[in-house]
């Protein structure tokens, strides 16, 4: 039996410490792991090998500053994690393991209009079928990260009132899904999901502070704090389509007039250039069209662009992040939007601020929520059960 401060549990610690850093990074070499975890070279180079012999974590060679190194992950049959996204007009699926390796992902349609309980029976059934396409057994599954567009009260798990899927306001969508799969579901909004994707993955690789603002049907920021994702206590962090640039501005969803919301949401900005390109335009065909020189459309991204800086700007003064990341169709714009996004920060940042900031369109594109969303399900798991093989290998050292 183990007992605080023994040898047992000391040991047991240290390779927990190792497992959860490689876990959270996908893959470190050794010496990363020693930066990471505090502990020695050499303790790492025998918890590694214990990790190894059994059979929670893989070893492969490479190379770090020109030199050959040793990289850790875990192993990829330890386990796998499932991500679901929810967005205005889609449902995105996907699966990976352990090492941060994608094995299956598929998006679909979803009618806004549906009810939350048709909702998850479609994910329900999209999760199936991506897990009977990969082959992996079902027991394997860790855990699931899910996202919606709207603010989740942290303590409750509820869904706030939202205007982009109607009808799922009150709902408590991690119980819902965790019902229908059987497995533990960890839910958080939309823009934190990809925040969390681009820190990983994507552009907000190697930093500690960034926002990451989605642009889509509503506009939210998701916001990493010395590397983790601030919520808030209410869970409602990050809500900068609020900030009110024009009090005597467009009545926005929320009560209030002017939000930046009113001047840079897809529900706001297509009505501008509905008359010339008909009904049917979309974010993504005004990106295109401004992408082809449309003199309109160049003109709408820009001043959506500096709307969206006066928001930043406000982030910059406040938190102070060393970067921040553009998601959603806009920022497929590149410079048509970002340009105009780092004239306003220049302009209403603090100077010290605005030149720490670098502003960055994201690398995943649509896939950012949804990777996110494994990126959670990955950093809310245990690793316990992950040393069962090494703990057992090693369990007569410790008789």
């Amino acid at each position: 039996m183990e007992t605080p401060g023994s040898q047992s549990s000391l040991h047991r610690a240290n390779l927990e410490r190792v497992v959860r850093a490689v876990r959270l990074a996908g893959s470190l070499t050794q010496a990363e792991i020693a930066r990471t975890t505090g502990l020695s070279a050499a303790t790492v180079s025998n918890i590694v090998r214990e990790l190894k012999d059994g059979g929670t974590v893989e070893v492969t060679p490479t190379s770090a500053g020109g030199r050959r190194a040793r990289s850790v992950s875990l192993s990829g049959d330890a386990g796998i994690v499932i991500g679901v996204d929810f967005g205005h007009t889609h449902l995105r699926v996907a699966i990976g393991n352990l090492a941060h390796q994608v094995l299956a992902e598929e998006s679909e349609p979803l009618d806004v209009d549906a009810s939350s309980a048709q909702g998850f029976d479609r994910a329900e059934e999209l999760v199936s079928r991506l897990i009977a396409a990969t082959g992996v057994d079902r027991s394997k599954v860790a855990g699931v990260g899910l996202g919606v567009p709207g603010p989740i009260d942290v303590e409750s798990g509820t869904l706030g009132s939202t205007a982009i899927l109607p009808g799922w306001g009150g709902t408590k969508p991690a119980e819902e899904l965790q019902g229908r799969l059987g497995v533990p579901v960890h839910v958080d909004n939309d823009a934190n999901l990809g925040a969390l994707g681009e820190l990983v993955w994507g552009s907000g690789k190697g930093v500690r502070d960034l926002a990451y603002i989605k642009v889509a049907s509503g506009v939210g920021a998701g916001l990493v704090i010395d590397g983790k994702i601030y919520r808030g206590p209410g869970g409602t962090a990050g809500e900068i389509g609020h900030i009110t640039l024009d009090e005597s501005g467009p009545v926005c969803r929320c009560g209030n007039r002017g939000c930046l919301e009113t001047f840079t949401a897809a529900r706001y900005v297509l009505p501008l250039l509905q008359p010339g390109h008909g009904p049917d335009l979309t974010m993504e065909g005004v990106v295109r069209l401004a992408r082809d020189g449309d003199p309109g459309c160049r003109r709408v991204i820009a001043d959506v662009g500096r709307h969206i800086g006066s928001g930043v700007a406000n982030l910059c003064n406040l938190l102070n992040p060393s970067r921040v990341v553009l998601g959603g169709d806009l920022a497929e714009a590149g410079e048509l939007v970002l340009g105009p996004i780092r004239e306003s920060v220049g302009r209403y940042a603090i100077p010290s601020a605005a030149r720490q900031l670098s502003v960055l369109p994201g690398a995943l594109g649509g896939r950012a929520e949804v990777l996110g969303a494994l990126a959670l399900a990955l950093s809310e798991m245990g690793d316990s059960t992950l040393l069962e093989g090494t703990l057992s290998a090693a369990a007569p050292a410790f008789t």
